[in-house]
């Protein structure tokens, strides 16, 4: 059985995983991003794939990587999270590793794992979200990853949802991203930190707003803080919002909400949930699509990379 090597770069963490055909994660390690520095993020990883690959025979790689790849799933456009313009990924991979490199959309990777392993094998047409520092999407239509045209289909994060509003790493204002993401989540709730309902929440962080983050807001509101629960819910809302606009043209059969913030479960879910319902045209008389959390976790970005590798 061949085994392949997936590569997920998010903007704080670089994972790394040798994944056989099934799926199965056999070996797995992580280490911290250095974002800012594009040359420094591709010496990461190819440390990460030569101590992986040196210890299981390895025949492709995968990478995840989070901005706009071309069609050729080669060269990083653009990453608005990662400093890469341009940047010719795999030539820049392959040169160091010496193995067949292919390079996708971080969310795309997510989203082919989710589809061909996790939650959305019963579906041939489902949308991945995945909430972490930014809003990705994937999209597999008919059964196929869509990447559109040029390579750069599902960015949802960057649909403008506020007129003139929140400015985005993109270089837009008002992306979904900056009112729906975990960065977004902790911008907003530090924000109102000072306010008397997020007391708790404020003691939680030793009265340092600075303190508050995406992992302390999800475990207050999983232990009762209402005033988490109601951060999440908005975050949650927008999500649902969007969703609804997005299956007016896509009607896809299932939702997958996976990265970070969804480790919150229902507390997340279930405002995306009642959001669409509320938003859905021809509600009533449609079917309405599930909505699931990720059944692969962290690990969906790893295993879709490196089953993409292989096609």
């Amino acid at each position: 059985m061949s085994l392949t090597c997936g590569i997920d770069i998010g903007g704080t963490k670089i994972a790394g995983a040798v994944v056989d055909e099934r799926g199965q994660v056999l070996a797995e390690h992580r280490i911290e991003s250095p974002a800012s520095d594009a040359v420094a993020v591709e010496d990461a990883v190819a440390a990460l794939v030569t101590e992986l690959a040196s210890r299981h025979e390895v025949t492709a790689v995968g990478i995840g990587a989070a901005g706009y790849v071309d069609a050729g799933r080669s060269i990083v456009m653009f990453a608005p999270n990662i400093a890469w313009r341009d940047e010719d990924l795999r030539a820049e991979i392959e040169s160091r590793v010496s193995l067949p490199v292919v390079v996708e959309n971080d969310a795309n990777a997510a989203a082919w794992g989710e589809f061909a392993f996790g939650a959305a094998a019963d579906v041939d047409d489902m949308l991945m979200i995945t909430v972490g520092t930014g809003v990705g999407g994937g999209l597999v239509l008919g059964g196929d990853l869509y990447r559109g045209a040029f390579g750069a289909a599902g960015e949802i994060g960057h649909l403008r949802v506020v007129r003139g509003g929140r400015p985005c790493g993109c270089g837009n204002l008002g992306c979904l991203e900056q009112y729906a993401s975990g960065s977004a989540l902790v911008i907003q709730t530090r924000a109102l930190a000072g306010s008397p309902e997020a007391a708790d929440l404020l003691a939680r962080a030793g009265g340092d707003t600075l303190a508050i983050d995406g992992p302390m807001i999800t475990r207050a509101a999983t232990e009762g803080d209402a005033f988490a629960v109601a951060m999440l819910a908005e975050l949650g809302t927008w999500l649902g919002e969007a969703i609804a606009s997005l299956a007016a043209v896509l009607d896809p059969g299932a939702v997958v909400i996976g990265g970070g913030v969804s480790e919150s479960g229902d507390l997340l879910l279930d405002p995306i949930r009642a959001a669409f319902v509320d938003e859905l045209t021809g509600r009533g008389h449609r079917p309405f699509l599930d909505v699931r959390a990720a059944s692969l976790a962290n690990g969906a970005g790893m295993i879709g990379a490196a089953d993409l590798a292989r096609r």
